[in-house]
């Protein structure tokens, strides 16, 4: 079997090559960077002359890509997967995109007896280099668990959420609730350390007790030690966001958190910050304040 692969960023680069050794298929690769190609060709993928001569070749395609956008444009534009794939193509896509797109492409792409299933990943680009991703899959079900093997390359537990576009709502919904986490941790830690507590105890205690969590150590982490380079930029997370209160107005679902965290999003953007981690939201409350995380007392 070959498999095709779009996409080969932070996140694509790692899944790739984990399908590459571990699947025993001929894994076909593109991608516009060719330094990116470069690096998928010599870790044992064949590069293509383009996304339709990659889907001409492939039973299972995957993309990776930043935006909606690029996911239509790689779907269905020029020289694209609809133009190259044949019937019974399978198709995953990995981006954190929007469920309404997904649906359109789907349902063009089906025309063609094409099968598309959203398959956002979650782990960043150490779990999609580690092979522990994990995947939200939303789709038909009996493609879903023909292809786990597949998924299981790069994913530690690949889970069937639901119909076409439920991996993207699983997606979404996670991402509120670590990034609203990300902006109270920077808000609480502002608030704790500017009172006189030291940074470094606060710390200790609140890893100790209910206030601990992932988005909790990411956001901590960051900013006793100052270093927001990232692997994750601010400017996807706003992305994300975006995608999910756009899903809240389709819905008519009130998302104050959501709405706040966006708006601190804006104003860290509006510092420079966006190819900054998404932590470094908590610059906004140290700029505000005039002063940092892991000061002394306030005065």
């Amino acid at each position: 079997m070959s498999i095709g692969f779009v996409g080969l960023g932070r996140m694509g680069s790692g899944i790739c090559q984990n399908l590459v050794a571990k699947s025993g298929e001929r894994v076909v690769a593109f991608d516009l960077s060719p330094a990116a190609l470069e690096a998928a060709v010599g870790a044992g993928a064949v590069a293509a002359s383009s996304v339709a001569a990659l889907a001409a070749e492939s039973e299972v395609i995957f993309t990776s890509l930043p935006m909606p956008a690029d996911v239509e444009a790689v779907a269905l534009g020029a020289e694209g997967i609809r133009d190259g794939a044949r019937e019974g193509t399978v198709y995953f896509d990995l981006t954190t995109s929007a469920p309404a797109v997904t649906q359109r492409i789907a349902a063009e792409l089906a025309a063609g007896g094409v099968t598309m299933l959203d398959a956002p990943v979650s782990g960043g680009p150490a779990g999609a280099e580690a092979g522990t991703l994990g995947v939200m899959v939303g789709g038909d079900e009996e493609v879903f668990e023909r292809q786990l093997p597949l998924l299981r390359t790069f994913s530690a537990n690949p889970i069937h959420v639901g119909e076409l576009g439920s991996g993207l709502v699983t997606k979404l919904v996670n991402n509120l609730i670590a990034l609203c986490g990300v902006a109270t941790a920077a808000e609480a830690l502002m608030l704790g350390t500017a009172a006189g507590v030291d940074p470094k105890k606060l710390d200790a205690a609140i890893r100790a007790s209910s206030g601990d969590s992932i988005a909790y150590r990411s956001l901590a982490d960051r900013a006793l030690s100052g270093d927001y380079s990232a692997s994750f930029t601010l400017n996807l997370s706003y992305k994300d966001i975006h995608l999910a209160l756009e899903l809240a107005d389709e819905l008519r679902v009130p998302t104050q958190m959501g709405n706040s965290m966006h708006n601190l999003q804006r104003m860290a953007s509006g510092l420079g910050l966006g190819q900054s981690d998404p932590t470094s939201v908590v610059k906004v409350y140290e700029t505000l304040a005039g002063r940092t995380v892991g000061e002394g007392p306030a005065a």
